[in-house]
């Protein structure tokens, strides 16, 4: 194959999205067609309990060969539950929401810039999506409205463990695209958390529906876990895809209880839905 048929075949299919048509579109619309419409905030409440129950299964965006719109909505991860309930409720914004749509802001949500362009074009590391995602206006980065401080970022650990990674793995070019992407993150000091110990004195400002990262003291990573704000009555709690539990839950624990139970936790950062869509969506 000449290489202007290979590009071409490359378009087309990441123009497609891989997913189980029938399994998929029909969660999804299920949430759209029997969810109120409200403010983001609270959809994405409606959201995260919609998913219940939801098996935890991790890697779920690395079953194919060439990089696509992956669309899982029947195995979720902690990134995956969030990305899902997050497009979902930027959906349930539109005068008229569908599966297209749904698509649309998933993809916006997941990709740098909104464009898929091969492995590297996805948001790994979690700092760079929320830098992507608030330059996007989809996200507001609170943290430091909320009594936050500086946070340090040095991530690198893609670049130096390819093998982890399956298509980074035997790809060197990849790999040297990644470590471009790693020292571009590491480069930006602006990013704030609120150490573990002060989110009881700061935790009354956090909302329902808000998205909480969870800082971490793992070398080479910046977050090792997300999750969706919940007060249960008045315990500040969350909503999460849980690698122990097995399954979408409703943390039993409160939110400083869970922090200081993870030894490597050093805090969270917090980032509040936009409750407008600024952007137009086609089909391109």
């Amino acid at each position: 194959m000449n290489c202007k048929l290979f590009l071409i075949s490359i378009a087309f299919v990441c123009s497609h999205v891989f997913a189980q048509p029938n399994a998929d579109r029909m969660i999804a619309e299920k949430f759209l067609q029997s969810t109120t419409k409200t403010t983001i905030d609270s959809t994405m409440i409606q959201a995260g309990l919609f998913f219940l129950g939801t098996p935890y299964v991790a890697g779920t965006l690395d079953t194919t060969r060439v990089e696509e719109l992956i669309v899982n909505l029947r195995k979720l991860d902690c990134m995956t539950l969030v990305e899902n309930c997050l497009a979902l409720s930027r959906t349930m914004l539109l005068p008229s929401p569908d599966y297209d749509s749904f698509l649309q802001e998933l993809r916006q949500i997941r990709y740098r810039k909104g464009i898929i362009n091969g492995y590297v074009s996805r948001l790994h590391y979690t700092t760079d999506w929320i830098y992507d995602n608030v330059d996007k206006g989809i996200l507001e980065d609170v943290t430091y409205a909320l009594g936050g401080r500086k946070l340090k970022v040095n991530v690198n650990f893609m670049s130096e463990n390819p093998e982890k990674y399956t298509h980074l793995a035997n790809d060197s070019v990849a790999v040297k695209q990644i470590a471009l992407i790693e020292r571009a993150i590491n480069a930006r000091n602006i990013y704030y958390y609120i150490p573990k110990k002060e989110i009881a004195q700061h935790q009354s400002l956090i909302k329902n529906g808000d998205i909480i990262c969870f800082t971490t003291a793992i070398p080479g990573l910046d977050i090792s876990h997300l999750s969706i704000a919940y007060w249960n009555k008045r315990q500040l709690t969350f909503i999460h895809a849980s690698s122990t539990a097995k399954k979408v839950i409703i943390n039993p624990e409160s939110l400083i209880d869970y922090c200081n139970k993870i030894q490597s936790c050093t805090g969270i950062m917090v980032l509040r839905p936009v409750n407008k869509i600024i952007y137009y969506i086609t089909n391109n």
